[in-house]
């Protein structure tokens, strides 16, 4: 995958595995059994700085862009899919405040995303509506200089450890009468609720948040009012989407390392069992799969840093890298057997994780239903067109100082090597 990486994305991809390998592995099997929320593991990765891996410099993230935030993603994942879906929680509440936030909310809140003080996340879903946003049924009544809010959202990624939620309520009728709003964890008539029950992601807090007569000020509002339906869509379109492609490819990539590892050390017959023509037909399969989601995730991501028109390419990757690892999945049940059941083994939970992956951002039949609007011309508004300048911001800014060295290099100052070595226009 070196066409889309360089030396700043394997540098990155070093130093995540290396933390994962060492501070996260250790916990995964003491998290399975808790089933509890991973809280200071949780805010260790946030001070690592990697949840502002796509917040520009000038706020205190690191500037590298979406396919380094795929890199971060699909690492931790490898090792936790918990860990892994926190992070990229995590990066649907940057999204916002990135996209429609004020200058005035960005210097307030991007640095503090950035270096981990506080964590941010978005809840849109509620349990009547489900994923229907337009039938969404909790308020914000604006009084003077407040609203007041009053409702419940569930699976709300990282519900029960976020500092600052991004939601939407209604304060209208229709489409444009839903806006956005960022609600401190500590503000009077906020509280978590159910966490809820989950066959997967153990470490992960995927529950309930409840608003109850919560006032904000009006200068914690997103953008205008009536704009809440594009917050959500916008921010599922080009962060949630391409966000759990990462966590289903850093699982995929453990499901395929961990079924080669036992097809080569399993004896059977006289023979490894990776040298049966039928198992090395299904390891050639799913290395074939884990190949191609690969491509379609790190090619959506090198899009969106450059500022492209890549909608369809987003809803692929979510699309493929979901189903090819629950593929993949079944495919190391099958080879592993009856040990495949068996917690020490690891496919299982590989399996429970993957499958928790599947609907957010969209079941794959939504991703196949807009796709198919795609194929006919159809499709609507194209999320990463109508934000471009703000998707490929942090790009830009590597692109920048890309030129920055390489001006300096030729006219003698410094004899540093360029900051990227894989040309800007893709």
């Amino acid at each position: 995958m070196d066409y889309f990486t360089d030396e700043r994305h394997e540098s990155l991809r070093a130093e995540v595995r290396e933390f994962a390998e060492k501070e996260v592995r250790p916990q995964v099997a003491r998290m399975e059994a808790d089933r509890e929320v991973e809280f200071e593991l949780s805010r260790e990765i946030a001070r690592r700085g990697w949840i502002g891996v796509t917040i520009p410099q000038e706020f205190g993230g690191l500037g590298l862009g979406h396919l380094a935030k795929t890199v971060i993603v699909e690492e931790l994942a490898r090792v936790s899919g918990a860990m892994g879906a926190m992070a990229q929680a995590s990066q649907l509440g940057v999204a916002k405040v990135i996209h429609f936030g004020s200058d005035t909310q960005r210097r307030r809140w991007l640095p503090r995303f950035a270096s981990g003080e506080s964590l941010p996340t978005i809840a849109v879903t509620e349990p009547e509506s489900g994923g229907h946003v337009l039938g969404m049924s909790g308020t914000a009544r604006r009084e003077g200089d407040e609203y007041v809010l009053n409702g419940r959202k569930w699976f709300v990624g990282n519900s029960h450890i976020g500092d600052v939620h991004g939601v939407v309520f209604r304060t209208g009728k229709g489409s444009k009468g839903l806006s956005a709003f960022l609600v401190e964890s500590d503000r009077p008539g906020f509280r978590t609720g159910e966490l809820g029950s989950q066959s997967g992601l153990h470490g992960f807090s995927f529950g309930e948040i409840v608003f109850e007569d919560c006032r904000i000020p009006v200068a914690n509002r997103l953008g205008r009012e009536s704009q809440g339906l594009d917050v959500a869509y916008s921010s599922s379109t080009l962060y949630g989407r391409l966000n759990l492609a990462a966590v289903a490819l850093g699982i995929h990539v453990a499901i395929v390392e961990d079924t080669v590892r036992f097809a080569e050390e399993r004896v059977l017959y006289g023979k490894p069992l990776s040298q049966l023509p039928n198992i090395a037909l299904k390891l050639g399969e799913m290395q074939s799969r884990l190949m191609t989601a690969k491509l379609a995730a790190y090619h959506a991501s090198h899009l969106l840093d450059h500022g492209k028109p890549c909608d369809a390419e987003l809803m692929n990757a979510k699309l493929i890298n979901t189903e090819y690892a629950l593929d993949s999945a079944r495919n190391a049940m099958e080879i592993h057997a009856a040990r495949g059941l068996q917690t020490e083994f690891r496919i299982e939970r590989y399996l429970r994780d993957a499958t928790h992956v599947y609907p957010p951002a969209g079941t794959s039949d939504i991703q196949r239903l807009r796709l198919g609007q795609v194929a006919t011309g159809s499709y609507g508004k194209q999320w990463s067109a109508e934000l471009a300048d703000l998707a490929g911001w942090a790009w830009t800014e590597l692109a920048e100082r890309e030129a920055a060295a390489e001006a300096e290099a030729e006219a003698g100052q410094t004899a540093g090597a360029s900051l990227l070595h894989m040309p800007l226009a893709g």
